[in-house]
């Protein structure tokens, strides 16, 4: 008998994407709604990528491209990957997809069996467990939460470890929390993973925008050994604010590359021709634009978190990094909202505020606000979220 698939059945829909529909349903209609759902960056693409876009359609350059990406992008991506994150690579050994989820979802199913395990930190990216299901394997979660500064001890990661262990998918910084890993805990992963055999997932998209000092360690970096085990995963959408142009990419050993080059190439085939001159230009055109970025970030970053702080049941920890707060809105929780679902519903209806709940990323005391977007409208939204609270208090 005709039926959905068990796959597509256990798959669920994004929330992050859900609810920011939802905001701009409503902004639509009219209703003055703060949107603190999208996990985009404000700011728009950089002129000089636009016009590099541009240019390529003017010329022509509208044809199938090769899967994996144009040479001229793969190389570019090499000479990136070398220059910023001490990562040597062949354009043989890289992969563009239609964004840096597309990569790990080619990634996942070029490296994941039934029944294989994946080690996932929690809170986690809403996206990651999904992945894993289609793939049919078993996502494996390890909590952490602000006592850490949202990172897991190789500690509880070891615990985690089984002979049916794959893969650990690694996000730092992270979404939803913000956390970093410092380079001392990425050595320790890494000799685990090296101990232990499986593979390491880093996706790094949010490398670039990280604050007070800290560095971003890619984990491949530490070593041939810990390189042949890692599938570094990146793109364009955060650091130049390309979230609609779909362009990501991957970095692993060749015949990891060439096992999600044959996944893509019965899904997406190439990706866009003409947006990969413009990744080209991204990479090795002038970079100051993106500093600018991540310093109008930091001085929002600061001040939504003092916000936060400051409303009675609410506390919010400093993030190191990406452009979201994790605040941990338990203090709320009593007769009329149980939990982060129903707090959510009540902020878009009561306060007209935008925020995704953290059940979505497995820590339901919790919601994610992105403050990728103008300081007058965190401003707003911290006033209404403090009106909203004082009501549940």
């Amino acid at each position: 008998m005709a039926s959905i698939s068990r796959r597509a059945l256990n798959v669920s829909p994004s929330p992050t994407l859900a609810i920011t529909a939802k905001a701009k349903a409503m902004q639509a209609e009219g209703i003055d709604v703060v949107n603190f759902g999208a996990g985009e960056p404000d700011f728009d693409t950089p002129q000089h990528i636009k016009d590099a876009a541009v240019a390529s359609l003017q010329s022509g350059f509208t044809k199938y491209t090769p899967t994996s990406g144009t040479a001229d992008l793969k190389k570019a991506i090499c000479d990136k990957l070398g220059r910023e994150n001490g990562l040597e690579y062949k354009p043989g050994e890289i992969i563009v997809s239609l964004g840096a989820k597309h990569s790990i979802y080619n990634a996942v199913l070029a490296t994941i069996d039934p029944g294989d395990e994946v080690i996932i930190p929690a809170p986690y990216w809403v996206s990651y467990p999904e992945i894993v299901g289609m793939a049919d394997g078993r996502p494996v979660y390890v909590d952490c939460d602000e006592s850490t500064g949202f990172t897991v001890p190789v500690e509880a990661l070891k615990k985690a470890v089984t002979s049916k262990t794959k893969k650990l998918i690694l996000n730092s910084p992270s979404n939803p929390t913000g956390g970093v890993y410092d380079r001392k805990q990425i050595e320790q992963i890494a000799e685990l993973a090296i101990d232990m055999g499986f593979y390491v997932l880093s996706d790094e998209i949010y490398e670039e925008i990280i604050y007070d000092g800290r560095a971003h360690v890619s984990i491949a970096s530490l070593g041939d050994d810990i390189k042949k085990l890692t599938i570094t995963i990146n793109g364009f959408s955060k650091a130049f604010s390309m979230t609609g142009w779909r362009l990501g990419y991957a970095a692993a050993e060749k015949p990891i590359v060439a096992a999600m080059e044959a996944v893509q190439s019965h899904s997406a085939s190439n990706m866009v021709s003409f947006t990969q001159p413009a990744a080209v230009s991204a990479l090795n055109g002038p970079q100051e634009v993106v500093d600018e970025m991540v310093a109008e970030f930091d001085r929002r970053r600061r001040f939504i978190v003092d916000g936060l702080n400051d409303i009675e049941g609410i506390s919010c920890a400093m993030p190191g990094g990406a452009f979201y707060v994790f605040p941990n809105v338990s203090g709320l929780f009593g007769d009329k909202v149980k939990n982060s679902d129903m707090l959510c519903d009540f902020l878009l209806e009561e306060a007209k505020v935008a925020a995704v709940a953290g059940s979505g990323f497995g820590a339901d005391n919790y919601i994610r606000l992105s403050y990728a977007t103008s300081m007058d409208n965190i401003k707003k939204g911290l006033d209404r979220i403090a009106g909203a609270a004082a009501k549940l208090i």
